[in-house]
């Protein structure tokens, strides 16, 4: 597991590996009510990759919970996102600002679990 720095507030947790183990064990710590969404989309990408004899829904499943954690395992950025999502959803003003942002959180998340 690696850590990255968030100022004087470090993260919930290390960034783990990127392995369904180590993100299980990650989202069991910081968000232990997405453990049943985990385990339905590990089996559906587990099945899918034998259906398909390919990696590529295996590798999704990673993509998405490494991204997940990364994201989660620093609570004002998770709780921004939530704020962004929601500006989103409403359609009350202009999503523009917080379209750009969610991708700017995303892409970060990406890139703080080295994908």
């Amino acid at each position: 597991m690696s850590a990255q720095s968030d100022g004087p507030y470090g993260p919930l947790i290390p960034m783990p590996e990127r392995t369904p183990d180590a993100l299980r064990a990650a989202v069991a710590r910081i968000a232990p009510s997405r453990i049943p969404a985990l385990t339905q989309h590990l089996f559906e990408a587990t099945t899918n990759a034998q259906q398909t004899q390919s990696l590529a829904p295996l590798r999704a499943f990673v993509h998405s919970w490494a991204v997940f954690v990364a994201i989660e395992r620093h609570p004002a950025r998770a709780q921004r996102l939530r704020e962004l999502e929601r500006v989103v959803d409403t359609g009350e003003q202009d999503p523009s600002e917080a379209i750009a942002e969610i991708r700017a959180i995303r892409e970060a998340a990406e890139a703080e679990a080295g994908l």
